[in-house]
């Protein structure tokens, strides 16, 4: 997928309030950026680290800048999470997932109460399938998630246990948005109570698939699976 251009260098001085980074730019002037994720930002939010802008020119935005990528262990991350299905439908369509050859792609599927991110659909097949954003390392080389607790996170893996159930073929599946990692694991440490339904929920039948990206500042796209370690 193709980021937004140009992108504006800078260091992050702070995040705060969820939704906000005070950047200062390579000029040595100083902005506030709208940060479009609602996690801890573990690891891709430390004072000091490299990141990259997009300035919007809509008069209608309160903020103008938006935090697009960060530096992390000498790779580009990705932490716009709105941007995280994107990436994943684009690979499905291009058919760049092996699992997914030739699928219809409907987003936004209404299932349970919830809308699970994409329904799939071959003359044979429907499949559920809900795309989780990865840029946390809990170990060298160790991609997990969450990087905080999610109840969220977790009734969507009730909901995907209840989808198997029910006859859908049903995925839960990691954008890892970290260049150095080799696999993927739940994230214990910080949300014990994900760590149990994920495992749960494969043994009843949900696949879990892992995939890293790779990250540049033109482009974010779909690169290699990885192993997942329960």
């Amino acid at each position: 997928m193709v980021l937004p251009q140009p992108l504006v260098a800078g260091r992050l001085v702070r995040r705060y309030k969820r939704f906000l980074a005070d950047i200062e730019l390579e000029d040595g002037s100083l902005v506030t950026a709208h940060t479009p994720n609602t996690g801890s930002m573990q690891q891709c939010a430390v004072p000091g680290q490299q990141v990259l802008l997009s300035k919007s020119d809509n008069p209608k935005r309160k903020l103008a800048w938006s935090w697009e990528l960060v530096r992390v262990n000498e790779h580009w991350v990705d932490i716009n999470t709105h941007r995280a299905n994107r990436v994943v439908e684009e690979a499905l369509r291009e058919n760049l997932l092996p699992a997914f050859q030739n699928y219809s792609v409907r987003p936004e599927f209404p299932f349970a109460e919830s809308r699970i991110d994409f329904m799939l659909e071959t003359e044979n097949e429907k499949v559920l399938l809900e795309v989780k954003n990865v840029t946390l390392c809990c170990q060298p080389g160790v991609a997990c998630f969450p990087d905080a607790v999610t109840k969220r996170g977790q009734k969507h893996l009730r909901d995907l246990m209840l989808a198997k159930e029910q006859g859908w073929r049903a995925v839960i599946f990691f954008l890892v948005q970290r260049g150095d990692a080799q696999t993927f694991s739940p994230a214990d440490e910080i949300d014990a109570e994900y760590g149990r339904l994920l495992r749960e929920a494969v043994s009843c039948g949900v696949e879990a698939m892992a995939y890293r990206t790779l990250v540049s500042p033109e482009i974010t796209r779909v690169e290699q699976q990885l192993l997942i370690s329960l």
